[in-house]
């Protein structure tokens, strides 16, 4: 079997544009080159990706220009209908079907295959698959040719704006947001294009169809069995006699050796009728102690690779893989707080986490922009992202990544309180208009998704029910499995035959323990607040927020990238009585839908001009970084304040923008963090120091399952001048596991001189290892931060910055220590650092982005000193080495050279014009061209590989002598239980003595990886791993002679 991507040579035409058909354009008329109507096309992408591409409209996303760009309410659908063209060359090797796969498009579609035209209804999140395998020529090129149509009801934005326009898209199955919302800006094409991957896969006459793989756990989760299922089709003329193997290997984490183990293998065998399909259960997998999968801040991730492969007559037909995790999620309603409660694998989870829209506006969806994205999100120490109703039931990139960091995710399907029912008129619960084919769409999306471990919930919608008979279908379909809560004996029913089962269904954000568990409009805020208000009483009523927002403008140097220069002016000053001067955004700001600093009917003075009122672009953004740290981190520690005594969860909205929008986020559109950004990961740590800025007591906060002793907390105060006023050292300290406990208060003593002060909290262990970190500045009641501005601000303090760095896998890794060079001078006050390069264009943007930090945005007391690790790609094709910047509030600032880096094999890092940002989407052509021939080469070589009945005896043979060399004797379970228990039970020291160990699983793990396609070819063969404690490779079937130290 060989999988094609097609994801380069795109050709695209505006269809109001050509005049030739589809049949014309798949056979005599095929487009050749990028002339005339036809332009390079962005797929997987949009329509306006692709003229965006080729400068056929502006930026959208820049400044006001997508004011520029015709709406398709006033140009028509027409206007955005558009052609797509490719070819492609049918493999040498043999195959029996051509399938041409869409992951999904919008809205619907015609596919012309040389000359033969298949038909695509709408919906925008349903995968198609046509069966081109009559239409392809063995020989010479093959044309396609796709005319994409853009949904039936687009809607109009009224000159008002308005959640979700005039609400017409919640006619149609697709994303509600392109509309506009009160934080985006309205999509003009409505996404309309192919959005999503395009696959060709040349099969044999029977292909494998949406597995379904559950886990079961037993004994405390000591043993596991995996249940697998799948459907198998038969496109042949004739009957098939299939056998269909599973294969399943650990993965290793990123950074270790690269090998895997071998964790089980089995084979099944079935008769499948001509033009007919068979839903097929495999034999339970048995393993012992596997290895678990944990949400971020309570363990590790390990992933096992599940392969599936079906043979018809000896010879491979078709081959499937998925990774998976050994978890178990519950959730309940918790009777205390009547909040929604989370556990995995039995331990409580506390949610802190956030609201995600999409990634990019434009649908320019890639693995590296997923993997930055969520990234940043476990960097940020969160353990959930809600995948909102309004954006996309998204995509197994991004849940891949989330696999691989341990982000939970909460997916709601496409319904919101705005569209459908509960926003201005016109406004229909009942939409959409075609409810069967919003269940074939969420039906689809559950087998599309359901084998991630990350996932961990269904949602109806955001703010609203669905539709009474699809609420109804989905409790009924998504229901879980009583099955799957026994937790002891052997479980002799087939759990993969529900859609699901495995997930609880919740019927919308608002009900269920979220929020009031009611449906009553009891989330939020979403604007500025005192931070202190937070840690209220009163604060917020319920136990779970599942959308909680704030402020969000980010560097001025992304102001300088996003907009012209007649909007880098910083909002105005208005004094509008009662000592409060609200910001008055620029119409531009406006537009990027800007929220203010200030809100006086909440009673919040401006958190920008508390620290003075501002002089620049500059001035302002950096006063705004101190305001959205203090905001975010008082969030996040309020809830912890109160974990399972009053809170269970929070989610903030919203953590990103899928466009250069100023409202909320804690990194901006181009990746680069915000100061709430390091407010949260320092609020979020798994254990943690923290200030109750209602009371001034100091908490400790233990999230993870494990209790922490022998720790000491030291807690110290310190003036304007850098004096230490106070200091408090408490040790022998216990933190029991999931649990804040409180300590004593601060003494706080402010003078007239002195009404702002800093105090800093450590977390240690042990021997001054080093837990949680964490730096307050504070004013007297009823005063400001203004104390920080005059001399404190103009009086530069001393400070020192030594790094190293090296490249490593693709990677640039920075070490940097920063020090206060003073032992009596002040404190060195909110340092960021930043990669930059040298740019012969002063208008292009110097940043180096993304880059990950382990801390920014922090503070320096006399003679502190902090080690940040750093890491980005470099960019590639340069001359010029990036450089890293340290600047401060009252610091100097400071450039310090990088080593040389060998940028060979580094991806392209485009810096962004201002008037080009869209080229981030753009960036990383080559990585994708070489990760494609890559696949094409890994498949000629399994097509040209197959193990054929005359090689068997020589692979077992092969199998058979290094079985015996490393002692792993896979046809010998006698001998091999006699060994096993012998090592248990004479030499246990020799198991549990690391290096040791370390040398014999590498050794034997390197052989596997070796032989691996040899051993997969062996009939029958069951080959198993211990957990972690032995390395031993043994036989599933003799789990018994292992017992409880196996």
């Amino acid at each position: 079997m060989i999988d094609v991507k097609l994801d380069r040579g795109w050709l695209a035409a505006m269809s109001t544009e050509v005049s030739l058909s589809g049949e014309d354009l798949s056979t005599k008329d095929f487009p050749t080159s990028a002339s005339g109507p036809w332009m390079e096309a962005v797929v997987p992408g949009t329509v306006l990706a692709t003229l965006l591409k080729n400068n056929r409209i502006p930026d959208p996303f820049y400044g006001m220009d997508n004011e520029k760009v015709p709406d398709i309410a006033d140009v028509g659908r027409a206007y955005y209908t558009m052609w797509f063209c490719t070819s492609f060359t049918a493999p040498k090797s043999e195959f029996s079907s051509v399938w041409l796969k869409f992951r999904a498009i919008n809205y619907s579609a015609q596919v012309f295959v040389n000359g033969s035209m298949f038909s695509l209804p709408g919906g925008m999140f349903i995968r198609r698959s046509l069966d081109i395998t009559a239409s392809v020529k063995t020989e010479g090129p093959n044309f396609i040719a796709v005319i994409v149509y853009p949904p039936e009801h687009p809607g109009r934005v009224p000159p008002e704006g308005g959640q979700g326009g005039d609400h017409d898209i919640a006619k149609d199955v697709a994303a509600q947001y392109v509309l506009g919302w009160d934080w985006m800006t309205p999509i003009r094409d409505r996404n309309t294009g192919l959005w999503d991957e395009v696959t060709l896969s040349f099969t044999g006459p029977v292909t494998i169809t949406d597995p379904h793989l559950v886990t079961t756990f037993y004994d405390d989760f000591t043993r596991s069995y995996l249940q697998s299922s799948a459907e198998l089709v038969n496109s042949s003329p004739a009957d098939a006699q299939c056998s269909i193997k599973l294969h399943v290997t650990l993965d290793e984490p990123e950074g270790e050796e690269e090998f895997c183990s071998v964790e089980s293998f089995s084979q099944s065998e079935v008769l499948i009728k001509s033009g007919a399909s068979a839903s097929v259960t495999l034999p339970q997998q048995f393993f012992y102690k596997p290895q678990l999968w944990w949400p971020n801040g309570m363990g590790k991730q390990p992933l096992y690779n599940v392969e599936l492969t079906v043979e018809v007559d000896g010879v491979e037909s078709d081959h499937w893989s998925h990774r998976i995790g050994f978890r178990r999620i519950d959730t309940w309603i918790d009777k205390t707080t009547r909040g929604r409660m989370f556990a995995v694998n039995g331990k409580p989870v506390f949610i802190r986490g956030g609201n995600w829209i999409l990634s990019d506006g434009l649908l320019r969806l890639s693995e590296e922009r997923y993997n930055t994205d969520v990234g940043f999100h476990a960097d940020m120490n969160m353990n959930m992202l809600r995948v909102w109703a309004g954006g996309l039931a998204e995509r197994p990139p991004f849940y891949r990544a989330c696999d691989e960091r341990g982000i939970l995710v909460w997916q709601e399907f496409w319904v919101t309180g705005d569209c459908n029912g509960r926003g201005v008129p016109p406004s229909d619960q009942n939409w959409p208009a075609d409810h069967d084919l919003f269940l074939r769409c969420a039906r689809d999306t559950v087998k599309l998704l359901r084998n991630h471990p990350s996932l961990a919930i269904w949602v109806g919608g955001n703010e609203q029910i669905p539709a009474s008979d699809i609420d109804q279908a989905l409790q009924s379909e998504l229901q879980l499995n009583p099955q799957l809560q026994q937790t002891s004996g052997f479980l002799d029913v087939d759990v993969t035959r529900f859609l699901d089962g495995t997930r609880a269904y919740i019927q919308g954000s608002l009900w269920s323990g979220f929020a009031d568990g009611q449906g009553g409009w009891s989330d939020g805020p979403y604007g500025i607040q005192n931070p202190e208000s937070f840690f209220a009483e009163d604060y917020y009523p319920y136990a779970f927020n599942p959308e909680i927002g704030s402020v969000g403008v980010p560097n001025a140097a992304t102001i300088r990238a996003t907009m012209p220069p007649s909007a880098w002016d910083p909002p105005g000053m208005q004094d509008v009585g009662g000592g409060y001067i609200k910001d008055i955004p620029n119409e531009t700001w406006d537009y990027h839908k800007y929220i203010p600093y200030c809100d006086p009917e909440s009673k919040v003075p401006s958190q920008v001009i508390t620290y003075g009122t501002y002089s620049d672009l500059d001035d302002f953004c950096e006063k705004a970084q101190l305001a959205n740290y203090l905001q975010y981190r008082a969030l996040i520690e309020s809830w912890n304040s109160r974990m399972w005594e009053k809170y269970t969860g929070v989610l903030i909205w919203k953590n990103q923008n899928p466009w250069p929008g100023l409202r909320g986020g804690l990194y901006d559109f181009l990746h680069d963090q915000t100061g709430g950004f390091f407010g949260v990961r320092s609020a979020a740590e798994p254990v943690h120091v923290q200030l109750n800025l209602a009371t001034n007591v100091v908490e400790l906060v233990n999230i993870t399952a494990e209790q922490v002793d022998d720790a000491t907390v030291e807690a110290s105060v310190w003036n304007l001048g850098g004096e230490r006023q106070n200091q408090m050292v408490s040790q022998g300290l216990v933190l029991p596991a999931q649990k804040t406990s409180k300590l004593s208060e601060i003494q706080l003593d402010f003078t007239e001189e002195n009404q702002v002060c800093f105090v800093l909290l450590r977390l240690l262990r042990g021997d001054n290892n080093l837990l949680s970190r964490n730096f307050y500045w504070l004013h007297k009641e009823g005063r400001d931060y203004s104390q920080l501005g005059g001399e404190f601000r103009a009086k530069k303090v001393p400070v020192q910055v030594t790094a190293s760095s090296e490249q490593k896998g693709g990677l640039v890794f920075i070490s940097a220590v920063v020090k206060n060079g003073t032992e009596t001078g002040s404190v060195a006050f909110f340092l960021r650092f930043s990669v930059l390069q040298d740019t012969d264009d002063k208008n292009v943007d110097q940043r180096v982005l993304p880059v990950t930090y382990s801390d920014n945005y922090f503070s320096l007391v006399p003679g502190d000193s902090l080690i940040v690790q750093i890491s980005f790609k470099p960019p590639a094709g340069s001359t010029k080495l990036p450089f890293l910047v340290l600047q401060g509030w009252n610091v100097d600032k400071i450039e310090r050279s990088l080593n040389p880096v060998n940028f060979r094999d580094a991806d392209k890092i485009v810096p962004s014009k201002a008037i080009n940002i869209h080229t981030l989407g753009q960036s990383h052509d080559a990585f994708l061209d070489v990760k494609s021939s890559q696949r094409t080469e890994y498949e000629e070589h399994r097509s040209e590989t197959q193990a054929e009945p005359q090689q068997k005896q020589k692979i077992q043979q092969n199998v058979a002598d290094f079985n015996y060399r490393y002692g792993l004797l896979l046809n010998a379970p006698v001998y091999l239980s006699h060994l096993i228990n012998n090592m248990l039970t004479n030499t246990p020291e020799f198991l549990h003595e690391k290096p040791l160990f370390n040398k014999l699983k590498r050794t034997q793990e390197r052989t596997i990886n070796r032989d691996r396609s040899e051993v997969s070819n062996v009939q029958g063969a069951e080959i198993r791993s211990t957990n972690a404690k032995t390395g031993v490779l043994w036989d599933g079937k003799y789990s018994s002679l292992v017992g409880e130290k196996g």
